[in-house]
């Protein structure tokens, strides 16, 4: 089961994922509008598994709602808009957005992404805890906490992806195409600077061990440990 916050100020969007979701399975929240959404992540970060966010809305609008949200808590994000510019996602992929569905959708396909997020987040993993330790950089696969010198990173859940999906496979050269893929999933609608981009906000949050991540020209990227 999966504990969706679903915030549209249309009802009938509302409904129409409620609908589908309780069908899986899921529980729904519903807010109307990016304040009541930020409130209910604030009194209680660890009420939702996933949020699903509407872009244009009165009051507060999905971006700005997310940059609040994230503040207090990490719950993966997947926005919903009327609009699909280039320029949209990639400002929703800088904060942390997971995924991005562009208006009209189909249900089905929406709930598909929802649970292919939360098998991205949440893998099952029966082998017992794994860490990878290089230098002063401590990844936690099996806790999803990274380390650095010591002190807890603040990732947004891409990065966290980006990050586990390299280190998994580290000192091997991995394709952009690989990458996006294997981190974004099936059908991704976005191109390669979004991409660079969240390799570049992970390289910051990873301070001096930024240094990891090695550039391939006309290749993608590896993971040095």
């Amino acid at each position: 089961m999966v504990r969706l916050l679903v915030v549209d100020d249309e009802a009938k969007i509302r409904m129409l994922i409620r609908k589908y979701a309780e069908f899986e399975g899921d529980e729904v929240t519903e807010a109307e509008d990016g304040m009541e959404a930020v409130r209910l992540c604030r009194e209680n970060p660890d009420r939702f598994d996933l949020i699903i966010m509407d872009v244009m809305m009165p009051e507060l609008d999905g971006f700005s709602a997310v940059a609040e949200i994230r503040k207090t808590c990490s719950t993966p994000v997947l926005m919903l808009s009327a609009r699909g510019e280039e320029y949209d996602k990639i400002h929703g992929f800088e904060l942390g957005v997971d995924d991005y569905v562009v208006k009209p959708f189909s249900p089905k396909e929406l709930m598909l992404r929802v649970h292919a997020i939360m098998n991205r987040v949440h893998p099952h993993n029966d082998s017992g805890r794994k860490i990878l330790r290089t230098e002063g950089l401590v990844i936690d696969f099996t806790g999803r906490t990274v380390e650095v010198d010591g002190k807890r990173a603040e990732l947004s859940p891409k990065e966290y992806d980006l990050l586990f999906y390299m280190a998994s496979n580290k000192n091997i050269a991995l394709t952009r195409e690989q990458l996006i893929t294997n981190v974004w999933g099936y059908d991704f609608y976005g191109d390669d600077r979004t991409l660079d981009t969240h390799i570049k906000l992970l390289r910051k949050s990873l301070g001096p061990y930024s240094k990891c991540i090695v550039t391939l020209r006309g290749v993608g990227y590896r993971f040095e440990a």
